[in-house]
């Protein structure tokens, strides 16, 4: 009998199990059996050639049209042609040696069988030769399976790596597979209410169909299971945290929070007072908030932060916003000290001190807002990971804002939560990019979600467009001339650039999948402002802003760029998020389609802040019809950036998603897919939920508990134990 977690070296042997773990990192019964097949191959079924592509490790079915000897080029001897049709197109299959013998024994014409090894394209004018260099292969005449089973079965085809052929999985799963017991963590009342299948009848169905509908009530079974486990862990950690001792934080009738509100130059829009609303009142209460804030560019977030901040200074406390850049710490600091007016310096209703520590401040500084801090004397303290390091203290930490809380990882935003002193402190993050529902049910599950949809009143609409600049130069020339135009009206421009100009490589979010051919370098910052500068917009006052400046000069140029002492301001993605200059009114992203979609809808809100229109002109070589093409239109055709973070996702794995969240390793998720199964995460929620609810130590669910310890000791799920 075997187990899930046995090893798989005890249940196949060394030499089985060593090329699954060193190929795939398979290294137990269970991550075998929940490697999944990527699809059926059924006879008669071929796989179309002219979908291969040059250079991917490809499984092909195909049956044999001709196999003839060729003379060598170089040397004596001849080699093996084997010609593999799917009806259409052919593909070359090249053996040598002693198994050019075997092959031309086994692969004689009209036999149909999977060859599997890395596609080579050679095209010369319209001829296309598709090759396979002595790919592994086996008939389905030769397999002992197959013989009983092909005719009607699908056969599963893995994916699988070089030097590991997708059969030599299929016997490794049909080893452990006949033998396998195991306890099935779901309860059986909701496979009924679900009509789900069992587990064990689950994986053999997926891994040794009679049929495809039994496929498919395998997936349904399996999407479920990793809907559910993720779900439960996630519950179970509310319902822990909800235990968790806090200070209250209520506030005051007449302190800090109320003379800031009296001093807004704006109305606070009906979704800011909603939202202030709900985290007020967790604040107030005795076990720690954790708030998810995620809203629109531009809707407002730093003000809703801001007004829980001043709720907890006048509760006693102090609040730590963690800011991912130095950039963007400076900027905060900028902008509070800004909006508290003499209320960050004491004033008549004595306000509070607002330091700012970062890594790279002078020791005098760094001293005094270590200072402030430790004494309590700073109710907010601004900073980047800094902040985090262990000989900076606080007083009383109350409230922790996580500013774009994907930057930081897992052990830094522990570190900074752990420094609470007496009860843990409330946790705030933020993000900026908006999360699909079905996304923030996986991913963040145990925060309460809170979003902010509506603009603030006075943000003009930003008008987007795409500039062909390989197909259409004159469009190029038309982008500088308009930054000339808006500077000539007293305005500001952003030029964004993908890179800094040295060998550090790609800062923004390079997509290497568009093209075989070999990509230039990205443009950057320096390149492009030396090229503008001497260029179409030479007279211009330009300025280059990037993460490898030294710090004072970061700070000095966008304080600068901020007066409006630079008409231009060239810069890697530094200026992403957080960057608030009303009166710049057009931002040009140079190499567009190297950046992802979340990204470019950032950027953009950058401009048309300050109630003039804005302009975002997306430059590119992409051709049109391509993937990276398409991006960039949905970008232009939409302001919504909830309509946007969807297409992103639609575009990426489910893993490259949550992986970045579980501390960037590999997603669990094998089958579930975020967008088009929300009403599986929904119904795997209600009854994770309604099962820990009613059994909190799932006394009476002991495999579930095993499942949900093993998920949570895991270090891919570090992310959910420690968020």
């Amino acid at each position: 009998m075997t187990r899930f977690d046995e090893p798989l070296k005890k249940a196949l042997g060394d030499k089985t199990a060593a090329p699954l773990e060193s190929a795939l990192g398979i290294a137990t019964v269970g991550e075998l059996l929940r490697h999944y097949p990527r699809r059926y191959a059924q006879r008669g079924e071929l796989t179309p050639i002219a979908s291969l592509e040059h250079d991917e490790h490809a499984t092909v079915v195909g049956k044999v049209s001709a196999a003839m000897r060729r003379p060598m080029k170089n040397r004596q001897g001849t080699w093996l042609d084997v010609q593999v049709t799917d009806g259409r197109d052919k593909l070359h299959l090249a053996f040598f040696g002693k198994g050019a013998y075997v092959a031309e024994q086994r692969l004689t014409p009209g036999t149909e069988a999977m060859f599997s090894g890395k596609v080579n394209i050679f095209a010369t004018g319209k001829t296309r030769r598709v090759s396979l260099a002595h790919p592994d292969y086996e008939s389905f005449d030769e397999t002992p399976e197959t013989v009983e089973e092909f005719a009607t079965a699908p056969v599963p085809i893995y994916p699988s790596a070089q030097g590991l052929a997708t059969w030599k999985i299929r016997r490794a799963v049909r080893t452990v597979i006949d033998v396998l017991t195991l306890e099935d963590p779901l309860p059986a009342e909701v496979r009924e209410r679900h009509e789900l299948s069992a587990l064990d009848v689950a994986l053999r169905r997926i891994h040794r169909p009679r049929d495809m509908g039994e496929v498919s009530q395998a997936r349904r079974r399996l999407k479920f299971d990793e809907a559910f486990v993720l779900q439960a862990v996630l519950v179970r950690r509310r319902l822990a945290a909800s235990a968790w001792p806090a200070r209250p934080r209520p506030g005051a009738e007449d302190g800090l929070l109320r003379a800031f509100e009296g001093r807004l130059p704006f109305q606070l829009t009906e979704g800011q007072l909603a939202v202030g609303a709900e985290i007020a009142a967790d604040l107030a209460l005795e076990h720690p908030m954790h708030r998810l804030l995620q809203g629109e560019v531009g809707a407002g977030k730093t003000v809703v932060a801001l007004r829980a901040m001043l709720q907890v200074v006048d509760s006693g406390g102090q609040a730590a916003l963690l800011a991912p850049t130095e950039v963007l710490a400076q900027q905060h600091h900028r902008s509070i000290v800004k909006m508290l007016g003499d209320l960050a310096t004491g004033g008549m209703f004595g306000g509070t001190a607002v330091a700012l520590l970062t890594g790279s401040m002078g020791a005098a500084a760094r001293r005094s807002a270590l200072l402030d801090a430790a004494s309590g004397s700073a109710g907010i303290v601004v900073g980047t990971h800094a902040l985090l390091q262990e000989h900076v203290q606080f007083a009383d930490l109350g409230l922790v804002v996580v500013d774009e809380q994907h930057r930081f990882g897992v052990e830094q935003r522990d570190a900074l939560r752990e420094k609470g002193g007496g009860g843990r402190p409330h946790v705030l993050v933020m993000t900026a990019t908006p999360i699909p529902r079905t996304v923030a049910m996986t991913v963040f599950g145990d925060l309460e979600v809170s979003t902010l949809t509506q603009l603030p009143s006075g943000r003009a609409p930003i008008s987007t467009h795409v500039v062909p600049a390989a197909e259409k130069p004159r469009f190029l020339d038309r982008t500088w001339e308009r930054v000339r135009e808006e500077v000539g009206l007293g305005r500001q421009a952003y030029i964004v650039c993908p890179r800094i100009g040295d060998q550090e490589g790609d800062e923004g979010d390079l997509d290497k999948a568009d093209s075989e051919e070999e990509r230039r370098p990205p443009l950057a910052v320096l390149d492009v402002a030396e090229a503008l500068s001497g260029g179409p917009l030479q007279g211009l006052r330009i300025r280059v802003l990037h993460g490898k400046l030294p710090p004072e000069e970061k700070d000095g140029v966008m304080t600068a760029f901020s007066r409006g002492e630079i008409d231009v301001l060239v810069a890697t993605t530094v200026i992403e998020v957080g960057v608030d200059v009303p009166n710049s009114s057009v931002m040009i992203i140079m190499d567009a389609d190297r950046f992802g979609v979340s990204q470019l809808h950032q950027l953009r809100g950058r401009v048309g802040r300050g109630g003039l229109p804005g302009l975002c002109l997306l430059v590119s070589e992409a051709p049109e019809g391509t993937p990276a093409r398409a991006r960039l239109d949905a970008v232009a055709g939409t302001l919504d950036g909830f309509e946007l973070s969807r297409v992103d996702l639609e575009q990426r794995r489910e893993g490259d998603v949550l992986g970045a969240a579980q501390s960037g390793r590999k997603s669990s998720l094998k089958m579930l897919q975020l967008l088009r199964d929300e009403d599986v995460i929904e119904a795997a929620r209600t009854e994770a939920m309604s099962v820990l609810v009613g059994d909190p130590d799932l006394e009476a669910h002991p495999a579930l508990r095993s499942e949900l310890d093993a998920m949570v000791a895991d270090e891919r799920a570090e992310y959910l134990e420690k968020a």
